[in-house]
């Protein structure tokens, strides 16, 4: 993959939808700012929608009120989206009183009665979350990849990854004895996690924005900004719109800007508004902290404190286990 900067030159930061422009951070609702955008412009949208769990920003209302509402954002936003173009529809799940309902199953019909196709259902996993006592603990979300048509782009060669035997050649065959990879490396695949200690050299491997992350702001939900890098790369070329309907701090738009295309985003809070004005800013005068795309992922040697066993366990009673366990929640 190319070496691209951390930054590029200072940009306007507009506030509303320009065939021209390069950078639009819209502080409103998404319908609004989708009542400005013409019919098949939009190369790449990529979000994850609220998930209906009634955080500071959200509203909770019924699971029916919630996906009707989302269904009439998103028949506007297949309307915008190009012919070649992707949608990328990151989800987890709703939990209500213990039961879990999935949200990328229950999205994917009102993507197919407008037409779409699914190419890939793709998982994220990650290593950190809340912990629960009564399931098992969530630590994976899921990634819905829709096209509007069969001709769509796939840079694959943009996103290969290192192959794990690289020297693996045809047995029998025509190639009989040649090299049977890729020399560019091979497909991802649609599990975006790796074993570390198989892959320490892949970037695949992407962590939630928690605690220490260098991306963290106060947003509960943030996206990394590497996650989005991996779609931008894969399905948009240079110079293509890439739209967030629900940008948060701005974390698809500087996966975006980061690899030369042009960024559009609506969000109604405040907030965060601010805060993504701020990271763009920062982005452009090259001070903005991020998570490099390729770092390896931090796995603990057993030497840190926080990674040992503490001496108060070995002498708790089995009764004390179990009430520490009631205690974890999600």
């Amino acid at each position: 993959m190319q070496n691209l900067p951390l930054f590029q030159e200072l940009k306007p930061i507009q506030e509303n939808f320009s065939p021209d422009a390069e950078v639009v951070v819209y502080p409103g609702d998404v319908n609004a700012l989708l009542s400005q955008i013409p019919d098949n412009t939009i190369k790449l949208i990529v979000t994850s929608p609220s998930y209906n769990l009634g955080k500071d920003y959200e509203n909770r209302v019924s699971m029916e009120k919630y996906l009707e509402t989302q269904a009439q954002v998103i028949s506007q936003l297949h309307r915008i989206l190009r012919r070649d173009g992707s949608l990328c529809w990151q989800v987890g799940n709703f939990v209500d009183d213990g039961e879990v309902y999935p949200l990328d199953i229950l999205y994917y019909n009102t993507f197919k009665k407008l037409g779409m196709r699914l190419r890939n259902r793709i998982i994220w996993r990650f290593g950190h979350g809340l912990h629960a006592s009564k399931r098992f603990s969530g630590r994976y979300e899921t990634i819905l990849w829709f096209t509007k048509s069969d001709q769509y782009t796939f840079n694959l060669d943009s996103v290969r990854v290192p192959a794990k035997y690289p020297g693996k050649r045809h047995f029998k065959g025509p190639n009989k004895g040649k090299p049977s990879g890729n020399p560019l490396g091979k497909n991802p695949s649609d599990i975006w996690e790796i074993v570390a200690k198989d892959w320490e050299e892949e970037w695949w491997d992407i962590p939630n924005v928690k605690s220490n992350h260098p991306e963290k702001t106060c947003h509960p939900c943030q996206f990394p900004i590497e996650l989005v890098e991996r779609c931008v790369l894969a399905l948009t070329n240079e110079g293509d719109w890439v739209f967030d309907p629900y940008a948060g701090v701005g974390s698809s738009l500087l996966a975006a800007l980061m690899h030369n295309r042009r960024a559009l985003g609506s969000e109604k809070e405040g907030e965060y508004v601010k805060i993504a004005r701020e990271r763009l800013n920062t982005y452009f005068s090259g001070e903005l902290r991020h998570r490099i795309i390729g770092t390896p992922v931090f796995e603990p040697t057993g030497k840190e404190k926080v990674s040992q066993r503490p001496e108060e366990w070995d002498n708790l009673p089995q009764a004390r286990l179990l009430e520490k366990d009631e205690e974890a929640y999600e």
